[in-house]
């Protein structure tokens, strides 16, 4: 018999309905309403439902926005079942031939960084809305393309962080030796439709419940004050670099504030120095307050 299984998201408006198998392999489909769906006969039916707004399909889901007339709750078994008698029925999620859809051609650069052991490959597309670390293989569970460069045995981290993927090496090569394989690598797993990274891993992880509302709401005012200088000041330049900067946390007695260095700046001594430095005197003049202290430490 088949069956979905629900799945809550982030976004209460949202829930997937996600199925044994990969439903998609190469696209993703959004339709807004039903006059979007003559490649989806599913998203067509579920349309029918007065409360669907926005039906989304990719890899093994189908994701429904609903509209405030009612709660989830109320509903998700009604819709899971219309979608698994849909299916038995041999009715189809996406009725058109994926092969012959054109796909937008990957691009992918690369470029130095301040740390001579760090190469930043830029893509042309949205890899991940949360940064993803990996510093072994290990780490690696949440992203599946980090996992398959780890099988390079020079790279020794990985971190993804919206379009840019920047590569540590060991010192065995140099970057004019693998730059060309590295980066033929990730055009190829990209544009083959894989998995850059697991959004249902990555909900779990530290760094994505640090990017929620909850979390910064229930912080003290200085250091939503911190957060919002070091995110509109200071990360655009570090992650042009192919880096990050996380904020850990404030003392407001001992006034420390612990920031995290990610990607290239991890590791290199210079850009530690520089950044502790240039964030030190930032905070304490948008804060008026000399006392303040930056600890800079490698994730």
């Amino acid at each position: 018999m088949f069956k979905v299984t629900i799945k809550e998201t982030q976004n209460p408006t949202i829930i997937k309905f996600e199925f044994p198998d990969f439903i998609t392999r190469s696209q993703n489909f959004e339709y807004k309403n039903i006059d979007e769906t003559k490649s989806s006969p599913l998203a067509k039916k579920l349309f029918f439902l007065p409360f669907v707004k926005t039906v989304y399909i990719s890899a093994n889901f189908v994701a429904v926005e609903r509209f405030s007339i009612v709660e989830w709750s109320e509903v998700q078994d009604e819709v899971a079942k219309m979608i698994e008698e849909f299916i038995e029925a041999g009715g189809k999620v996406i009725d058109i031939d994926e092969s012959s859809i054109k796909k937008i051609p990957i691009e992918v650069y690369s470029e130095s960084t301040p740390n001579p052991s760090v190469l930043k490959f830029g893509v042309n597309k949205k890899l991940t809305s949360t940064h993803v670390e990996c510093k072994n293989i290990d780490e690696a569970a949440v992203s599946p393309l980090a996992k398959a460069l780890f099988n390079f045995n020079y790279v020794k981290e990985v971190f993804i962080d919206e379009n840019v993927i920047s590569v540590t090496k060991y010192d065995v090569v140099e970057w004019m030796e693998v730059t060309t394989e590295i980066r033929s690598f990730i055009k190829k797993f990209i544009e083959e439709g894989n998995i850059v990274v697991d959004e249902d891993a990555l909900i779990k992880t530290e760094a994505h419940v640090q990017k929620q509302d909850e979390y910064f709401d229930n912080l003290d005012v200085t250091s939503q004050q911190i957060i919002n200088i070091l995110e509109e000041y200071v990360k655009p330049a570090v992650q042009s670099d192919g880096g990050n900067i996380a904020f850990k946390s404030y003392n407001d007695e001992t006034k420390m504030v612990h920031v995290i260095l990610q990607g290239a700046c991890s590791g290199c001594p210079s850009s530690t120095f520089t950044l502790k430095n240039g964030i030190e005197n930032m905070l304490r003049q948008m804060l008026n307050n000399n006392e303040i202290v930056v600890e800079a430490t490698n994730a």
